[in-house]
């Protein structure tokens, strides 16, 4: 397994190692212990989660204002690109986004600890986009940084995304940092 360090704090790429032949391939996507001592990922995970888009689907920016999960990101069909914002007014990178593609292909995970903001878009025909969470989903906890936030300015290599109602009316970084985070 490679990790990859990135310019947020404790978010990482990582790329575990990948067996394959003219039947397939094999790979670890999680062992407790590897992950414990290899990337550092010392939280247990609670929730698994597997969600099915098509093209053009942007999801996100989302986090959990209260129980904020960590997530280990990963695609198992497809292409994403995943990226993770800092939302925290008190970090140095505030404002700063990682931005990776994952797919099935390049076996990429992206560990997102608790705190940031997350989304992808989808890149493929279709993907199958798994995580596993640190904490449950709470549906009355979610919060939302708008997709195409100035203060951001993350390149989205889609133009038009399709959105759900809730992803068109979060607020950009200002907005979120005057009302739910300060």
């Amino acid at each position: 397994m490679k990790v990859l360090e990135t310019v947020l704090a404790g978010v990482k790429i990582i790329e575990p190692q990948v067996f394959g032949d003219s039947r397939g391939f094999f790979k670890e996507t999680f062992s407790a212990e590897r992950y414990r001592q290899e990337a550092g990922i010392d939280l247990p995970f609670v929730q698994d989660n597997h969600s099915r888009s098509t093209q053009g689907v942007l999801r996100g920016l989302h986090f959990q204002q209260q129980r904020p999960q960590g997530k280990l990101v990963s695609v198992t069909r497809g292409a994403v690109y995943d990226v993770a914002v800092d939302i925290n007014p008190n970090s140095p990178t505030c404002g700063q986004y990682v931005g990776v593609e994952l797919s099935d292909d390049n076996h990429r995970q992206l560990w997102i600890p608790p705190g940031y903001a997350h989304g992808f878009c989808v890149l493929s025909d279709v993907v199958d986009f798994v995580y596993k969470c640190t904490d449950y989903y709470h549906p009355e906890d979610e919060g939302g940084l708008a997709w195409n936030c100035p203060d951001v300015a993350i390149p989205w290599p889609i133009q038009q995304p399709r959105l759900s109602e809730k992803d068109q009316v979060y607020p950009d970084l200002k907005g979120l940092l005057g009302t739910k985070m300060s």
